[in-house]
């Protein structure tokens, strides 16, 4: 079998000689050849790595059986990036170990632990949909009340941007005002005026900064 090595040490850490040290000997156990993947002064945040990004090349043509690493944080920039790259290497039949979280998928326990990483990220996903579709409900019931948001403004539903006094807009166009003039004396537009005159005349809250 054939293990591809990635290492990771950032810039004023240590060299990558003792991650390859402890892979190098997980390998020659399990009796795998290996060849070695280093990036030296590379953050673990950076979207692009020169050795991460050649290896997982050559992963997808399936030049390797095996993607060892030192430690998840070597490998991953984040859980996703994580789950997403082990579920690519279960589709390519490519196992994968971490040498120092004791993960090792060729084993009973390792693929084990990846289904319970794989639960974690999809409760993670799940639970960040939920609060944005509940934020979004929540927004739009202030809207249709005319309650003032979280920045303090007040925002009457179907006409975002603006705190309208359409009963002052309404007085103005029976007193036989233009609509420029209204939209220069309210303060918006020309737009907004006759927007708000399609609809009935209701009060701005007062105290409610705009």
């Amino acid at each position: 079998m054939i293990a591809f090595l990635y290492a990771r040490v950032s810039t004023g850490e240590q060299n990558e000689g003792m991650q390859l040290r402890e892979m190098q000997e997980y390998a020659a156990r399990a009796g795998w050849k290996t060849e070695i993947f280093p990036d030296v002064g590379v953050s673990g945040a950076k979207d692009r790595r020169p050795e991460l990004d050649r290896m997982m090349a050559l992963v997808r043509r399936r030049k390797c059986d095996v993607v060892l690493v030192y430690k998840f944080d070597r490998f991953a920039r984040s859980l996703r990036f994580l789950v997403n790259a082990l579920a690519e290497f279960d589709a390519l039949g490519v196992a994968f170990v971490s040498v120092r979280d004791n993960i090792d998928t060729t084993l009973p326990a390792g693929r084990l632990m990846f289904h319970v990483i794989g639960a974690i990220a999809e409760f993670e996903r799940s639970l960040i949909a939920e609060r944005v579709k509940s934020g979004l409900q929540e927004a739009k019931k202030q809207l249709e009340a005319g309650k003032p948001t979280h920045r303090g403004k007040t925002r009457w539903a179907g006409r975002p941007g603006h705190d309208v006094d359409t009963e002052q807009i309404h007085r103005l166009r029976a007193n036989g005002h233009a609509l420029r003039a209204i939209a220069k004396t309210v303060g918006i537009s020309e737009a907004s005026v006759r927007r708000a005159l399609k609809s009935p005349p209701r009060l701005r809250q007062k105290g409610v900064v705009n």
